[in-house]
């Protein structure tokens, strides 16, 4: 708990220097570029992942679209419940951000900077966390679009380091918070989420938001139908001809 406090082992200081260097080094525009992706634009992607992945879930058969759109579901609350827990957990670890106790960093995030008050605690990453739940969450539902949002939560603990707004551990421990969110409760979240979801998708009225209307049925198998007689000929005839 010191080594968090007092800055980290010095492995993750300077980890912390040789990452935020290049943005002092990097042009204004990388600079910008990588301050926005990491305040707003990944988690943004993510939350257009999980709309991209919705919208194929439910062109599924039932029960495959019920249990994605449930894992869906599950995804977002996950990443609030981490947050929720971040809270006490950032007071309990009581560690302060990187340039409160390190000089030489390039702070980019404009909401953030050496003025703020010492209640403003690093451990963990807030961003990191939503990020992962939300990328595992998406794993969880589709394994193609989940390597996608789990690399878009790598990339935005990358940014939120680069910024000089984080430490790499704080990184690595929002990385576990928010895996260890969607994972641990998961089956608990399923059997809650799932018959809820499979009562939304047999709504006339809900029903569209696990499954597609436009998704094609399969035709009915019936009986033959019976073939219409000539014209002027009676069916009778037609049996007697038969």
């Amino acid at each position: 708990m010191a080594g968090l406090t007092t800055g980290g082992p010095n492995v993750d200081v300077s980890l912390l220097y040789e990452i935020n260097r290049a943005a002092r080094q990097a042009p204004w525009w990388l600079d910008r570029t990588v301050s926005l992706a990491g305040e707003y634009g990944i988690l943004l992607a993510l939350v257009l992942l999980v709309l991209w992945c919705w919208r194929g879930a439910r062109r599924q058969d039932e029960a495959a679209a019920v249990e994605s759109f449930a894992a869906l579901v599950w995804a977002p609350l996950a990443a609030g419940l981490a947050l929720l827990v971040n809270v006490p957990l950032r007071e309990f670890v009581g560690r302060p951000r990187p340039f409160k106790q390190h000089e030489g960093l390039q702070v980019l995030d404009p909401g953030i900077g050496p003025e703020i008050g010492n209640s403003a605690f690093s451990f963990v990453s807030g961003h990191t966390t939503v990020a992962m739940a939300l990328g595992v969450g998406l794993f969880v539902a589709n394994r193609k679009l989940g390597y996608l949002g789990i690399g878009l939560a790598l990339a935005e603990g990358f940014c939120r380091v680069y910024m000089g707004v984080h430490y790499p551990t704080d990184v690595i421990g929002g990385l576990a918070l928010g895996t260890a969110m969607v994972l641990v409760l998961a089956p608990l979240a399923m059997a809650l989420l799932t018959p809820v979801v499979r009562a939304v998708a047999g709504s006339r009225r809900a029903g569209w938001l696990v499954r597609s209307r436009d998704r094609a049925r399969p035709r009915p198998v019936g009986l033959p139908q019976a073939q219409t007689p000539p014209a002027g000929q009676r069916p009778h005839e037609s049996d007697l001809a038969a």
